[in-house]
Protein backbone atom coordinates (compact mmCIF):
# COMPACT_ATOMS: atom_id res chain seq x y z
CA UNK A 1 0.00 0.00 0.00
CA UNK A 2 2.39 2.15 -0.64
CA UNK A 3 5.11 4.72 1.87
CA UNK A 4 7.34 1.78 1.76
CA UNK A 5 9.86 0.96 4.27
CA UNK A 6 12.93 -1.56 3.94
CA UNK A 7 10.11 -4.61 4.92
CA UNK A 8 8.42 -3.85 1.34
CA UNK A 9 12.01 -3.36 -0.11
CA UNK A 10 12.69 -7.21 1.12
CA UNK A 11 9.81 -8.42 -0.81
CA UNK A 12 11.41 -6.79 -3.71
CA UNK A 13 14.74 -7.85 -3.37
CA UNK A 14 13.79 -11.63 -2.82
CA UNK A 15 11.35 -11.35 -6.16
CA UNK A 16 14.05 -9.78 -7.94
CA UNK A 17 15.90 -13.13 -7.42
CA UNK A 18 13.63 -15.43 -9.27
CA UNK A 19 12.13 -12.74 -11.36
CA UNK A 20 12.90 -11.67 -15.50
CA UNK A 21 10.38 -8.43 -14.75
CA UNK A 22 9.79 -7.02 -11.70
CA UNK A 23 6.45 -5.20 -11.01
CA UNK A 24 5.33 -3.74 -8.10
CA UNK A 25 1.72 -2.60 -7.62
CA UNK A 26 1.06 0.47 -5.09
CA UNK A 27 -2.58 0.87 -3.98
CA UNK A 28 -4.21 2.30 -0.81
CA UNK A 29 -7.51 -0.56 -0.81
CA UNK A 30 -10.32 1.10 0.71
CA UNK A 31 -12.56 -2.17 0.51
CA UNK A 32 -10.16 -3.46 3.81
CA UNK A 33 -10.87 -0.34 5.85
CA UNK A 34 -13.84 0.05 7.78
CA UNK A 35 -15.58 3.65 8.29
CA UNK A 36 -13.78 4.34 11.76
CA UNK A 37 -10.12 2.98 10.48
CA UNK A 38 -7.23 4.97 8.87
CA UNK A 39 -8.40 5.11 5.10
CA UNK A 40 -8.08 9.38 4.68
CA UNK A 41 -4.85 9.23 7.17
CA UNK A 42 -2.80 5.76 5.54
CA UNK A 43 0.77 7.53 5.07
CA UNK A 44 1.93 8.11 1.52
CA UNK A 45 4.86 9.35 -0.38
CA UNK A 46 4.47 7.97 -3.83
CA UNK A 47 7.58 10.53 -5.22
CA UNK A 48 9.53 8.12 -3.00
CA UNK A 49 8.31 5.13 -3.40
CA UNK A 50 8.95 5.39 -7.40
CA UNK A 51 12.79 6.40 -5.98
CA UNK A 52 12.82 3.53 -4.04
CA UNK A 53 11.37 1.09 -6.28
CA UNK A 54 13.96 2.09 -9.23
CA UNK A 55 17.06 1.58 -6.76
CA UNK A 56 15.54 -1.96 -6.27
CA UNK A 57 15.80 -2.69 -10.05
CA UNK A 58 11.76 -2.71 -10.22
CA UNK A 59 11.01 -2.86 -14.45
CA UNK A 60 7.69 -1.20 -13.53
CA UNK A 61 5.31 0.46 -10.90
CA UNK A 62 1.39 0.05 -10.75
CA UNK A 63 -0.89 2.58 -9.63
CA UNK A 64 -4.39 2.06 -10.08
CA UNK A 65 -6.80 4.72 -9.38
CA UNK A 66 -9.88 3.80 -6.78
CA UNK A 67 -12.23 4.42 -9.40
CA UNK A 68 -10.31 1.88 -12.14
CA UNK A 69 -10.77 -0.79 -9.52
CA UNK A 70 -13.72 -0.02 -8.17
CA UNK A 71 -16.13 1.52 -10.77
CA UNK A 72 -19.56 2.52 -9.35
CA UNK A 73 -21.99 -0.58 -9.37
CA UNK A 74 -19.41 -2.90 -8.35
CA UNK A 75 -20.58 -5.59 -6.37
CA UNK A 76 -18.02 -8.39 -6.34
CA UNK A 77 -15.51 -10.14 -3.76
CA UNK A 78 -13.73 -12.76 -2.76
CA UNK A 79 -14.45 -14.23 0.52
CA UNK A 80 -12.49 -17.58 2.43
CA UNK A 81 -15.00 -19.58 5.03
CA UNK A 82 -12.95 -19.99 7.93
CA UNK A 83 -9.22 -18.20 7.95
CA UNK A 84 -10.71 -14.74 8.48
CA UNK A 85 -12.18 -15.67 11.32
CA UNK A 86 -9.27 -15.67 13.49
CA UNK A 87 -6.85 -13.20 15.01
CA UNK A 88 -7.15 -9.63 13.06
CA UNK A 89 -10.31 -10.66 11.36
CA UNK A 90 -12.30 -10.39 14.63
CA UNK A 91 -12.19 -7.03 15.69
CA UNK A 92 -11.94 -6.02 11.88
CA UNK A 93 -14.32 -8.30 9.93
CA UNK A 94 -14.42 -7.14 6.80
CA UNK A 95 -10.84 -6.08 6.44
CA UNK A 96 -9.76 -9.60 5.12
CA UNK A 97 -12.66 -9.62 2.11
CA UNK A 98 -10.91 -6.78 0.90
CA UNK A 99 -7.65 -7.98 0.69
CA UNK A 100 -8.62 -11.30 -0.89
CA UNK A 101 -10.73 -9.45 -3.46
CA UNK A 102 -7.88 -6.61 -4.05
CA UNK A 103 -5.34 -9.28 -4.94
CA UNK A 104 -7.61 -11.43 -6.89
CA UNK A 105 -7.94 -8.39 -8.87
CA UNK A 106 -4.14 -7.54 -8.75
CA UNK A 107 -3.01 -10.74 -9.97
CA UNK A 108 -5.56 -10.86 -12.71
CA UNK A 109 -4.12 -7.75 -14.30
CA UNK A 110 -0.74 -8.20 -13.55
CA UNK A 111 -0.58 -11.80 -14.02
CA UNK A 112 2.71 -12.86 -12.14
CA UNK A 113 4.22 -16.02 -12.30
CA UNK A 114 5.86 -15.30 -8.36
CA UNK A 115 4.66 -12.91 -6.10
CA UNK A 116 5.97 -12.08 -2.45
CA UNK A 117 4.33 -11.29 1.06
CA UNK A 118 5.67 -10.17 4.23
CA UNK A 119 5.07 -12.70 7.46
CA UNK A 120 4.67 -9.48 9.76
CA UNK A 121 1.36 -10.02 8.12
CA UNK A 122 1.25 -13.78 9.03
CA UNK A 123 -2.73 -14.26 8.88
CA UNK A 124 -2.60 -12.69 5.70
CA UNK A 125 -0.26 -14.44 3.82
CA UNK A 126 -1.90 -17.43 5.02
CA UNK A 127 -5.31 -16.44 3.27
CA UNK A 128 -3.51 -15.75 -0.07
CA UNK A 129 -1.91 -19.33 -0.16
CA UNK A 130 -5.39 -20.85 0.77
CA UNK A 131 -7.05 -18.54 -1.94
CA UNK A 132 -4.15 -19.43 -4.59
CA UNK A 133 -4.83 -23.05 -4.26
CA UNK A 134 -8.06 -22.98 -3.89
CA UNK A 135 -9.20 -20.63 -6.79
CA UNK A 136 -5.84 -22.69 -9.06
CA UNK A 137 -4.20 -19.53 -9.50
CA UNK A 138 -0.53 -20.86 -11.24
CA UNK A 139 1.27 -18.08 -8.59
CA UNK A 140 4.35 -18.92 -6.26
CA UNK A 141 3.59 -17.39 -3.32
CA UNK A 142 6.84 -16.13 -1.35
CA UNK A 143 6.68 -15.77 2.04
CA UNK A 144 9.46 -13.27 3.75
CA UNK A 145 10.74 -12.97 7.52
CA UNK A 146 9.90 -9.40 8.99
CA UNK A 147 12.07 -7.10 8.93
CA UNK A 148 13.31 -5.19 12.17
CA UNK A 149 14.26 -1.80 13.36
CA UNK A 150 17.45 -1.96 15.22
CA UNK A 151 15.79 -1.88 18.39
CA UNK A 152 13.65 -5.03 17.59
CA UNK A 153 10.32 -2.74 15.90
CA UNK A 154 8.31 -5.13 13.21
CA UNK A 155 8.75 -2.32 10.45
CA UNK A 156 5.12 -1.12 9.95
CA UNK A 157 4.11 2.22 7.82
CA UNK A 158 2.09 3.22 10.79
CA UNK A 159 5.04 3.30 12.49
CA UNK A 160 4.67 6.72 11.35
CA UNK A 161 1.84 7.56 13.52
CA UNK A 162 3.69 6.86 16.97
CA UNK A 163 5.24 9.81 19.13
CA UNK A 164 8.62 9.38 20.59
CA UNK A 165 7.31 7.92 24.02
CA UNK A 166 4.95 6.07 21.85
CA UNK A 167 8.00 4.77 19.64
CA UNK A 168 9.48 3.69 22.84
CA UNK A 169 6.12 2.18 24.26
CA UNK A 170 5.86 -0.30 20.87
CA UNK A 171 8.86 -1.68 22.00
CA UNK A 172 6.83 -4.28 24.36
CA UNK A 173 5.68 -6.19 21.71
CA UNK A 174 8.93 -7.68 20.42
CA UNK A 175 10.21 -7.71 24.23
CA UNK A 176 7.27 -9.30 24.83
CA UNK A 177 7.36 -12.22 22.20
CA UNK A 178 11.17 -12.81 23.02
CA UNK A 179 10.55 -13.59 26.36
CA UNK A 180 7.73 -15.97 25.42
CA UNK A 181 10.21 -17.57 22.89
CA UNK A 182 12.57 -17.96 26.01
CA UNK A 183 9.79 -19.37 28.32
CA UNK A 184 9.44 -22.10 25.73
CA UNK A 185 12.61 -22.76 24.95
CA UNK A 186 12.78 -23.36 28.46
CA UNK A 187 9.88 -25.33 29.02
CA UNK A 188 6.57 -23.48 29.88
CA UNK A 189 4.04 -25.13 27.56
CA UNK A 190 0.74 -23.22 29.17
CA UNK A 191 -0.76 -20.89 26.90
CA UNK A 192 -2.68 -19.44 29.88
CA UNK A 193 0.29 -18.61 31.98
CA UNK A 194 2.24 -17.14 28.62
CA UNK A 195 -0.52 -14.97 27.76
CA UNK A 196 -1.01 -14.19 31.20
CA UNK A 197 2.95 -13.27 31.54
CA UNK A 198 2.55 -11.45 28.13
CA UNK A 199 -0.62 -9.33 29.35
CA UNK A 200 0.83 -8.75 32.31
CA UNK A 201 4.13 -7.18 30.68
CA UNK A 202 2.43 -5.29 27.67
CA UNK A 203 -0.15 -3.75 30.33
CA UNK A 204 2.70 -2.38 32.55
CA UNK A 205 3.36 -0.03 30.10
CA UNK A 206 1.58 3.38 29.54
CA UNK A 207 -1.08 4.61 26.00
CA UNK A 208 -1.38 0.25 25.70
CA UNK A 209 -4.51 -1.64 25.02
CA UNK A 210 -4.14 -5.24 23.87
CA UNK A 211 -6.38 -6.31 21.10
CA UNK A 212 -5.39 -10.23 21.52
CA UNK A 213 -2.70 -12.67 21.94
CA UNK A 214 -3.29 -15.92 20.33
CA UNK A 215 -1.53 -18.73 20.01
CA UNK A 216 -2.75 -20.90 17.10
CA UNK A 217 -1.71 -23.88 14.66
CA UNK A 218 0.57 -22.09 11.56
CA UNK A 219 -1.71 -23.53 9.56
CA UNK A 220 -5.39 -23.45 10.18
CA UNK A 221 -5.12 -20.64 12.72
CA UNK A 222 -7.13 -22.57 15.65
CA UNK A 223 -6.49 -21.76 19.04
CA UNK A 224 -4.20 -24.09 21.38
CA UNK A 225 -3.58 -24.86 24.72
CA UNK A 226 0.15 -25.77 25.11
CA UNK A 227 2.75 -25.29 22.56
CA UNK A 228 3.63 -29.24 22.08
CA UNK A 229 4.08 -28.79 18.34
CA UNK A 230 5.17 -25.35 15.90
CA UNK A 231 2.67 -22.75 16.88
CA UNK A 232 2.12 -19.45 15.59
CA UNK A 233 2.26 -16.46 18.56
CA UNK A 234 0.57 -13.49 17.17
CA UNK A 235 -0.62 -10.06 18.66
CA UNK A 236 -1.96 -6.77 18.01
CA UNK A 237 -1.63 -4.09 20.79
CA UNK A 238 -2.84 -0.48 20.43
CA UNK A 239 -0.27 1.85 21.60
CA UNK A 240 -2.14 5.13 21.83
CA UNK A 241 -4.44 5.06 18.48
CA UNK A 242 -1.89 2.99 16.80
CA UNK A 243 -2.90 -0.83 16.02
CA UNK A 244 0.80 -2.68 15.93
CA UNK A 245 0.82 -6.23 15.05
CA UNK A 246 3.95 -8.92 15.31
CA UNK A 247 4.37 -12.27 15.46
CA UNK A 248 6.65 -15.71 15.68
CA UNK A 249 6.85 -19.21 15.32
CA UNK A 250 7.06 -21.18 18.44
CA UNK A 251 9.42 -24.32 18.13
CA UNK A 252 9.24 -26.15 21.56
Amino acid sequence: MGFLHEGHLKLLKECRKKCDDLILSIFVNPTQFSADEDLEAYPSDLKKDLELAEKCGVDAVFTPTKDSLYPENYETYVTLESLPHHLCGLSRPIHFRGVATIVTKLFNIVKPQVAAFGEKDFQQLSIIRRMVKDLNFDIEIIGVPIVREDDGLAMSSRNSYLSVSQRKTALILSKAIELTKKAVSEGKISVKELSDDMEDLINSKPETDIDYITFSNPDTLNPVTEITEETLLALAVKVGETRLIDNCVLRP
